[in-house]
């Protein structure tokens, strides 16, 4: 029997049950089948092998376009194969349309070729016609998995940037409820960006109910001095340390209630407070 259709051992090599008994038959002996198929699979493979379990996100067309130019695709097989409403048969696996024929508008008109030739051509054989196809589809695979680890490199280019560009955690301490409170608990952490800025962000549950607003503070360890960072609204938040503070000395993270009189003064009443442990 002649070939396989290239865009049944595409489907093959995606793994496909697309091929009779006879069809399998003949690809376990015909060695040009067999390699078209292993080059295909291969393709596939790499793709799949660089995937997890989560959903990539489509990359723009551009990637696409590059790649096409890059290949050097003809216009009719670098209609993107990414596209959702493309699906398979824009990634050349469909079969070749049939040519259009001129209207008879459109007909040239005849250039006088001087006498026919009596011997009439040789139609190329089965195998010869199938070759471009053959080329397109394997071109085109390789090509979806160039593009798939396009994305991924990108991807993981992004991810490691932005995990770069955050916070690192430098200290963090347990807020210890103070005998008026003792249903309250709380959390602290101390976070520095790259520029060197840094951060505190509280947690505080189960703190009793009361007209006075809370208040969070930064108490230097003998207790001589103290900071006031700002206010707690809900049940957490996030506060800029001022630079210049040094937290080897004021480390005590201290949340209080505050009544509405005008004094900046810290009233004594404190929910939680806890010493900071430096990573």
């Amino acid at each position: 029997m002649s070939h396989l259709d290239p865009d049944q051992l595409a489907l093959i090599a995606l793994g496909e049950p697309v091929a009779s008994a006879d069809e399998l038959s003949h690809l376990a002996s015909c060695r040009q089948c067999k390699d078209d198929v292993a080059a295909m699979a291969h393709a596939v493979v790499v793709a799949r092998s660089t995937m997890d379990e989560t959903q990539l996100d489509l990359p723009p067309a551009r990637v696409w376009d590059r790649i096409a130019e890059e290949l050097a695709l003809s216009p009719a097989v670098a209609a993107n194969p990414l596209d959702a409403h493309a699906g398979v048969e824009s990634a050349g696996f469909d079969a070749p349309a049939a040519s259009a024929q001129p209207t008879a508008a459109q007909e040239p008109a005849p250039i006088d070729q001087g006498p026919a030739d009596p011997a009439p051509s040789t139609p190329p054989s089965t195998a010869e016609s199938t070759q471009p196809t053959r080329r397109r589809s394997l071109g085109v695979l390789w090509a979806l998995a160039a593009s798939v680890a396009l994305v991924l490199v990108v991807g993981a280019g992004v991810w490691i940037g932005f995990g770069r560009l955050a916070p690192t955690p430098i200290a963090t301490a347990a807020l210890e409820a103070f005998p008026s409170h003792p249903e309250a608990t709380g959390t602290a952490e101390v976070a520095e960006g790259r520029d060197g800025t840094r951060t505190l962000k509280v947690t505080l549950d189960g703190d009793a109910e009361a007209d006075e607003y809370r208040e969070v503070w930064l108490i230097r360890n003998d207790g001589a001095a103290l900071i006031s960072v700002g206010v707690l609204e809900g049940e957490s938040g996030s506060f800029p340390i001022p630079e210049g503070v040094d937290l080897s000395e004021y480390d005590l993270v201290d949340i209080s209630f505050e009544p509405i009189d005008g004094d900046p003064a810290h009233s004594g009443d404190s929910i939680v407070r806890g010493q900071l442990e430096f990573a």
